[in-house]
């Protein structure tokens, strides 16, 4: 792999990176794989996976790739990026501030500006590899950051094509009371904090048994059980800082959707709790050069972070809409 790059940003933090494979998904023999570092702009060292083509030349088309929200690069984002260095990309996965191999000194906390920067400076370090084209840069999200792809694609001029997998918000279909509530109950929180009171961390995946909803076993299955449990995953057992969903009550992930003018293409199962956002999504999208929704009929949200039991993973469509917009 050529790893040289013109990447100037200096780095803040000395990152403690694993280097033995510790994802949830097999190495691929098809592809170089290397930890790498970067800066964001507000001065925190990320670390990401970066995953090249073995017959990577100059020229190369690149993709910044998001995990799902709670995440590490080790689980579904590392596998879309993985996959897709298989058909011919440069791809860099990473974990965002706070959380993960990544620094920031309070842990496993989200702040929409902050993440949504995570994502732009994973762009600035692909332009500047040798081996890659900065025109031919495009962005994936899965799950929460399915849905961040879109605001990033309004922020960021750079971003040349759009790929949302199985978005899902949590918030988005919360009324306006029910979002005042859940205001209220953070706050709360957030006094107690700092008043000095020991507040347990936010468990996102809970314990489940067979009362539980369908969309939580779907979770379950995924980051608690050996298919896709990671350590170092907040969605696995680590747990969210109790207050961070704070700043995404006022952040709306549709805010900007008719500015954003790149092609666009979202992918989603019929059986997902999720799937009407991407419906939305398509809606608000008023001024994409072109868009597609492809529909997974029988997958559920899960299914599309690593194919579930059926490969359920549409990658020749994924391919042929990059190879064509990038």
């Amino acid at each position: 792999m050529n790893l040289n790059t013109s990447y100037k940003a200096k780095l803040t933090e000395n990152l403690n990176l694993t280097q033995e494979w510790d994802k949830v998904f097999p190495k691929s023999d098809k592809v170089d794989h290397a930890k790498v570092q970067f800066v964001n702009r507000f001065g925190i060292t990320l670390a990401g996976d970066l995953y090249m083509p073995k017959d990577a030349e100059k020229g190369m088309p690149a993709l910044a790739v998001a995990s799902p929200y709670g995440a590490t690069k080790e689980q579904s984002g590392g596998f879309y990026a993985q996959s897709l260095a298989e058909r011919g990309f440069v791809t860099l996965v990473f974990d965002p501030s706070f959380t993960g191999e990544s620094g920031g000194s309070v842990r496993n906390i989200s702040a929409a500006d902050i993440n949504l920067d995570d994502f732009a400076s994973a762009i600035d370090y692909l332009e500047a590899l040798e081996v890659v084209d900065a025109d031919r840069i495009g962005i994936l999200g899965v799950c929460g950051w399915g849905c961040y792809t879109f605001p990033l694609a309004a922020m960021d001029t750079r971003v040349k094509a759009v790929v949302s997998a199985t978005m899902g918000a949590f918030d988005t279909f919360a009324n306006g009371k029910e979002r005042v509530e859940g205001r209220r109950a953070l706050n709360e929180i957030r006094s107690k904090l700092a008043q000095g009171e020991n507040v347990p961390v936010m468990i996102t995946v809970p314990d489940i048994d067979e009362n539980s909803p369908d969309f939580m076993k779907d979770y379950y299955d995924y980051y608690r059980t050996d298919r896709g449990y990671h350590k170092r995953s907040i969605n696995s057992g680590c747990g969210w800082n109790p207050t961070t969903f704070l700043s995404h009550y006022t952040n709306d992930i549709y805010a900007y959707s008719d500015e954003v003018t790149q092609p666009c293409l979202l992918v989603h199962g019929d059986q997902a709790w999720s799937y009407q956002q991407s419906v939305l999504m398509m809606d608000r999208l008023t001024n994409a050069a072109s868009k597609e929704l492809i529909t997974v009929e029988g997958a559920t949200h899960c299914d599309l972070y690593d194919g579930g039991d059926n490969n359920y993973i549409p990658f020749d469509k994924i391919e042929e809409f990059l190879k064509k917009n990038l």
